[in-house]
């Protein structure tokens, strides 16, 4: 069994907007210290039972739980779930939950809405079940406070993609490709300054996989489209095309943030209008909404990039991440792979990173990236 530190090994949870699965990654920092190395050191990706998934999709879409009964059933469904995907990880890799100080659970958001009269944010998955079922003290529910200092709970991860990813040299941005789009940007800074003495900034773009698979399933039964084959088949509609980016959140200047409860497959329905279309038209022409919606959000807010680094389930379309580069002419997008980072365990990597500041009472939070009044430490702690 490998031995480690077990102040210095933390784990990570999260299924993102499109509920695709529960990605749990186990992380080492180098040492005790608030900006220390990371690295993972293992990922696996566990997937949901069909019913409880689609059940999840439909509220994230904007559906109703039927009763106060059935949320607390879900949350505790959820909850074993995720303690399910962590165990399996360590007993994969042969670690004892003992060697791991805490996990951080991000949950499964089921509701959104920073900007409502009463703002709120929503994840679902008990961390008191996962520290019961684990043996390993979980903290979670992290973006509801800081909505309640005024953020958008989101992004929550440019500190983090700050750290691994950006070059003193060169203007990047960090593109994550989930349910939902986002980005990071990591402007360029003189010789000597490090990634936290840069204005970085963050902010959802729109929609990504989040209808572009939702879209797949209803026409093809598959949950998303390998290879962006799908859309390869068709051709862009530019009046749908037009339509679709016509929505007034695109024209919202960060910070902001975006989820299924926005785009859904009833804002696409109610943009298609009675037109007959051809399926594979509507997914190529989702698949280019999410490559124009990056590329304009980016050449507002930071121009000068020189590179986009992309992970998340979005970085194995090909189709999706050629739409983007060709509309970034002279910028390079590759994946966070050629720099050393997984592309499907950042986010939860992320989660370990915000355990382990919550621990610590450090804050998690960039106000300049979601809009909170400062700093905040985030999350509750639930001891093993």
């Amino acid at each position: 069994m490998p031995k480690f530190d077990q102040e210095h090994l933390f784990l990570g949870l999260i299924s993102g907007t499109s509920a695709d699965g529960i990605d749990a990654a186990l992380v080492r920092f180098a040492d005790g210290g608030e900006h220390a190395r990371c690295a993972l050191v293992a990922g696996r990706t566990s997937p949901w039972d069909g019913a409880l998934r689609a059940r999840l999709v439909d509220l994230g879409q904007g559906g109703d739980c039927t009763s106060l009964d059935e949320y607390g059933s879900l949350d505790v469904q959820v909850a074993h779930a995720f303690a399910d995907a962590a165990l399996a990880l360590l007993s994969e890799n042969g670690i004892a939950p003992g060697a791991v100080r805490a996990i951080g659970s991000h949950g499964q958001t089921v509701r959104h809405r920073p900007e409502a009269a009463h703002p709120f944010t929503l994840q679902i998955g008990d961390g008191d079940v996962i520290a019961e079922r684990t043996g390993i003290t979980t903290v979670a529910d992290f973006r509801r406070r800081d909505v309640a200092a005024g953020g958008h709970g989101a992004p929550l991860l440019p500190a983090l993609h700050a750290a691994l990813l950006s070059a003193p040299g060169e203007s990047r941005a960090v593109l994550n490709l989930g349910g939902i789009a986002n980005l990071t940007l990591l402007p360029r800074a003189g010789t000597g300054a490090t990634a936290m003495d840069r204005a970085v900034r963050g902010f959802d773009t729109g929609p990504a996989n989040a209808l572009l698979d939702a879209w797949c399933l209803r026409h093809t039964g598959a949950a998303f489209d390998a290879d962006g084959a799908f859309a390869a088949s068709g051709q862009v509609d530019d009046a749908l095309l037009a339509a679709l980016l016509d929505e007034s959140w695109f024209a919202l200047p960060p910070p902001k943030s975006t989820g299924r409860e926005q785009f859904h497959l009833r804002w696409l329905q109610a943009r298609l209008g009675d037109t007959a279309r051809a399926p594979q038209d509507v997914q190529a022409t989702l698949l280019e909404l999410t490559a124009a919606s990056v590329a304009n959000a980016l050449f507002a807010t930071q121009p000068d990039t020189n590179r986009v680094l992309a992970c998340g389930g979005g970085v194995h379309n090909p189709q999706l991440l050629a739409r983007i580069a060709a509309r970034l002419p002279g910028v390079v997008v590759e994946s966070t792979a050629r720099y050393g980072v997984d592309p499907d365990f950042v986010e939860a990597m992320g989660f370990a990173w915000l355990a382990r500041q919550t621990l610590a009472g450090r804050a998690g939070n960039l106000p300049a990236v979601t809009g909170a009044r400062g700093p905040r430490i985030l999350g509750a702690i639930h001891l093993a």
